[in-house]
């Protein structure tokens, strides 16, 4: 499995926008196949923050979902929302191995 993290900071004003875009895009990107799961979380003590988790089955599939339309639209309506740049960790599971995933 290839797993990103993805940090947003989001402007306070656009919380519930932000939120509403990224369940879409969230909601889109699991119906792709290379995709395993694809987490929305929400920080309980700063909900300006996010982590987006990704779980792809390959690298080749995360490179994919970024050619997809509902990608593209997430990604074009949510930059004016972010106080910073947003910033990915790319992660390789150790245990449990992939054949307990999807």
């Amino acid at each position: 499995m290839y797993i990103v993290h993805v940090h947003v900071h989001v402007k306070p004003e656009y919380i519930d926008a932000f939120r509403q875009a990224t369940i879409v895009n969230a909601s889109s990107s699991v119906q792709e196949a290379g995709i395993a799961r694809f987490d929305v979380l929400q920080s309980s003590e700063e909900p300006s923050r996010f982590v987006l988790v990704e779980v792809y089955r390959s690298p080749e599939a995360a490179n994919a979902h970024k050619e997809t339309e509902h990608y593209r639209v997430w990604r074009d309506a949510v930059a004016v929302m972010m106080a910073e740049p947003r910033s990915a960790h790319k992660f390789a599971n150790i245990y449990p191995d992939d054949s307990g995933w999807g």
